[in-house]
């Protein structure tokens, strides 16, 4: 192992304390049978119910005289309960931390602007874009930004000016931004979406993969220029499809990336017009997906010669209505997870306004679509949800795994917490704080990040609305609508997760038309600054500004070649610091349209010193190192064999 980020060694594997390894899935119980089932069986069970029912009635009776009894005054003084007093592990400050982030977009360098091409006509992919990247394009170790860019429809006239374009601007290190998007290869004009970034063709450059309406693009990097290979890598699609979210990871554990590539809704120009969906008193307007039909997404096994064979049907990720044939999704976004820590990597896909996809990963590429079985298709309530963004992560620094999606207006924002078994979820927006609160807002980028370097996982939700005259018929609701940020308290006996007050954050709160959100840590200071997209406007970039002088430490983890992806996507890092573990992934796929940055960034708080690191690479093999130093960048590489 080295760690090169300073050019010191990394500890070698160490005699120290082994971190408590995860939790193996419980056994299945083995499901009953329907050959078990015989006629008499309905007999005995309406005998034994008729029974019950009278016992029931008995004790109930039983149970009313004691409780007439029990509550007359009683002869002798009552004793008073015992003060409730919690276990030390649960005193947590009762407010969030005093942390304010500054819009530092136009002084950073980023110029951009996105075009959705909207004249009135009122087409659904206008309210829908863009998203953006943090990911390091150049190799020199800092986050560059990558923004997606829409366009002029087709059928009408461009407009005066320079057609827009994709945006990459190059970071120097310190914050500051410079627009590299000619020279880099990136100046293409098209309806993209979203975006993904990895190796896929393991050459030690991150390439990026776009979404659109249409055929999507595939830029290979080489060397920081880029050359568009879609087609010939297998991966365009077809010009009738709408495509939103992406990932890059390694599904079969071959050492390669694959790529999922969520697709919408059936859509096309006259669809939409013949939709004539209407707001009352405003007249034509943006029409609910309910109004199109699903799509199935798209499952790309990376052959390992830098192209990919599409093969959702045959790895078991096509969901249809069994009586018609018709693709049930609606995939704005997906998050690959390992949920029942089996070393494979499972994907949830947030569907709008139908139920919920749990791809469960059975090895070797083949999946089992369980997202009604493990309590994450649907709401608290029993229904679909207008379900935008997701992310996914151990926001309790035990083994439990959140997942959260974000919703449209009137619906709060999910988040599933998995139960004792890892493959069964409830929803406890409303337990842990967040429900409430999110109701009001329509959500589109969410993502766990820890903005106070506490050692929590905290919550961050991108809003903004779709119609811009929304505000005429629903007097509560607005276009532009504020990001939240919910800080995590840390108490394990719920509520844990606290709105923290729009007045403290700077300028976070500025009212936009949200959709993508990201993070990394852009100057090397050890904490995690924002960028937010809109539609039809400029993103807002946000420095983070905390100084609560808490300590850090940042991970950047290199596959061996012919072991692991050369990301190490995948990999689990657990870190023990101050009696606590932190686990998270490497998983930059996450938010809406969006990737945040591959580092690892771990909060540690009043804690000076890291005891322990383990990673549990993305081929499975798990090392431990001793104490790593705090407030600094380390590079972790995996030792070929």
């Amino acid at each position: 192992m080295t760690a090169s980020a300073d050019g010191a060694q990394a500890p070698e594997q160490g005699a120290a304390r082994p971190l408590p390894p995860a939790a193996a899935a419980p056994a299945a119980q083995e499901a009953p049978q329907d050959d078990d089932w015989v006629p008499a069986d309905d007999t005995v069970i309406g005998t034994a119910f008729r029974w019950s029912l009278l016992a029931l009635l008995v004790i109930a009776a039983a149970a009313g005289v004691t409780w007439l009894v029990r509550s007359r005054p009683a002869a002798v003084p009552v004793t008073p309960p015992r003060e409730l007093v919690l276990p030390r592990a649960q005193e947590r400050p009762a407010e969030p931390p005093a942390v304010r982030f500054a819009d530092i977009t136009r002084a950073a360098g980023i110029d951009f602007v996105h075009t959705n091409g909207a004249r009135g006509q009122k087409y659904l992919p206008e309210t829908m874009g863009s998203g953006v990247v943090f990911f390091d394009y150049d190799e020199d170790g800092d986050a560059d930004l990558f923004f997606v860019n829409s366009c002029a429809w087709p059928w009408d006239s461009a407009p005066a000016g320079a057609a827009p374009t994709l945006a990459l601007y190059e970071n120097d290190g310190t914050g500051r931004f410079r627009d590299v998007t000619a020279n880099a290869g990136l100046a293409h004009t098209f309806y993209g979406m979203g975006a993904a970034a990895g190796d896929y063709d393991s050459d030690g450059d991150v390439d990026l993969f776009v979404t659109a309406v249409g055929e999507n693009r595939l830029f290979r990097n080489d060397a920081g220029t880029f050359r568009e290979v879609a087609r010939e890598a297998g991966v365009a699609g077809v010009a009738s499809q709408w495509s939103s979210g992406a990932a890059f990871f390694d599904a079969d554990r071959d050492a390669d990336l694959d790529l999922l590539v969520c697709n919408y809704v059936q859509w096309s120009k006259e669809i939409d017009e013949k939709v004539g969906y209407q707001l009352v008193g405003v007249g034509r307007a943006y029409g609910p997906p309910t109004n199109f039909g699903g799509a199935q997404s798209y499952y790309y096994r990376n052959e390992g010669n830098g192209t990919f064979r599409e093969m959702a049907k045959e790895a078991g990720m096509w969901v249809t209505q069994p009586a018609t044939g018709v693709p049930v999704g609606k995939g704005l976004a997906a998050v690959p997870v390992d949920l029942d820590r089996d070393g494979w990597l499972d994907v949830v896909i947030a569907n709008d306004t139908v139920r919920k996809f749990l791809f469960h990963n059975l090895g070797g590429g083949k999946f089992e679509e369980i997202g009604e079985s493990a309590g994450v298709a649907y709401s608290s309530d029993g229904l679909p949800t207008g379900a935008m963004g997701i992310d996914a992560a151990y926001y309790r620094n035990d083994l439990a795994l959140a997942v959260a999606i974000g919703n449209f207006a009137n619906e709060m924002t999910s988040f599933y917490v998995s139960q004792k078994s890892p493959l069964f979820f409830a929803d406890q927006s409303m337990a842990e704080g967040i429900g409430a609160v999110s109701r009001q807002n329509l959500t589109f980028g969410v993502f766990f990040f820890d903005y106070d370097l506490d050692g929590r996982n905290d919550l961050m939700l991108a809003n903004g609305h779709l119609e811009e005259e929304i505000n005429a018929v629903q007097p509560s609701q607005h276009y532009k609508q504020s990001a939240r940020l919910f800080w995590n308290s840390g108490n394990a006996r719920g509520g844990c997760m606290v709105a923290v007050d729009a007045a403290t954050l700077g300028d976070l709160p500025r009212p936009l038309v949200g959709r993508g959100a990201s993070f990394a840590d852009i100057e090397g200071d050890g904490d995690l600054d924002v960028v937010l997209t809109q539609v039809a406007g400029e993103p807002m970039l946000l420095r983070n500004e905390q100084s609560l002088g808490h300590h850090w430490l940042r991970l950047s983890l290199r596959g061996a070649p012919g072991r692991s992806n050369l990301d190490a996507i995948g990999a689990l890092v657990e870190v023990r610091a101050g009696g606590a573990v932190q686990r998270k992934t490497v998983m930059p796929a996450r938010s809406y349209l969006s990737q945040v940055e591959l580092p690892l960034t771990f909060g540690l708080g009043k804690e000076e010193a890291v005891a322990e690191v383990r990673i549990t690479w993305p081929d499975g093999e798990t090392v431990d190192l001793g104490a790593l130093a705090a407030d600094r960048a380390h590079r972790i590489e995996q030792t070929s064999r």
